[in-house]
């Protein structure tokens, strides 16, 4: 007649048996990210160029009006030294009137058939982990070098030692660049009304 309460005693303790095997074990789990090694650039001023007010009867007619250039000091720092180079994008080149040379200043804003200008890039006593280096340019993807310290659009702009004929591995980089802007000849614009300067360039680093 108690044959049901053993039973149930017996499976009770079986189940608080298992209860406690389970909680003898404890799971570890590892976290975290492999990242690659980067490179962080930045441009003094937030990489703005302000050319301020200009009267039109300042600008030429049957020239280029070439503004006073600008100098921003561009940094690039790695985590170690890397292979790069850096790759200017224009957001307006259909407004550039050379653009495999020069980047677009953008469309008059009244009269959007006019564009305004250009803006030439270049690269002004670089120094690389503290040394003196000099500018070269590939056009080919950086397949093959050549010293050019201009930035022309889509072009590949590396750093290296005096001498060397490919970037080299750097650590961190200082260089000032150059920005030149000059107004379209005003015998082409309508400038009865303001018009804004729209010139905007990316600059790329790409690792080799």
């Amino acid at each position: 007649m108690n044959t049901y309460p053993r039973l149930l005693a017996i499976w009770l303790l079986l189940t608080n048996a298992a209860a406690a095997f389970a909680a003898s074990s404890v799971d570890i789990t590892v976290t975290g990210r492999l990242t690659p090694d980067a490179c962080h650039v930045t441009l003094s001023e937030d990489g703005t160029v302000n050319h301020g007010k200009i009267p039109a009867h300042t600008l030429n007619a049957n020239e280029f009006t070439v503004l006073p250039g600008q100098l921003l000091e561009l940094k690039v720092q790695c985590t170690r030294p890397m292979l790069f180079a850096l790759v200017g994008l224009d957001n307006r080149a259909q407004s550039s009137l050379a653009p495999g040379f020069f980047y677009g200043l953008g469309r008059n804003i009244h009269v959007p058939a006019e564009r305004l200008g250009s803006i030439a890039l270049s690269y002004r006593n670089p120094q690389g982990d503290s040394q003196p280096m000099q500018v070269l340019a590939s056009t080919d993807s950086g397949e093959t070098w050549r010293p050019e310290p201009n930035a022309y659009p889509k072009s590949y702009v590396g750093f290296a030692l005096p001498g060397d004929r490919q970037p080299d591995f750097i650590g961190q980089l200082t260089t000032q660049l150059r920005i030149d802007t000059s107004i379209n000849f005003t015998q082409y614009l309508t400038l009865n009304q303001e018009v804004p300067l729209d010139g905007s360039i990316v600059l790329d680093l790409r690792y080799l």
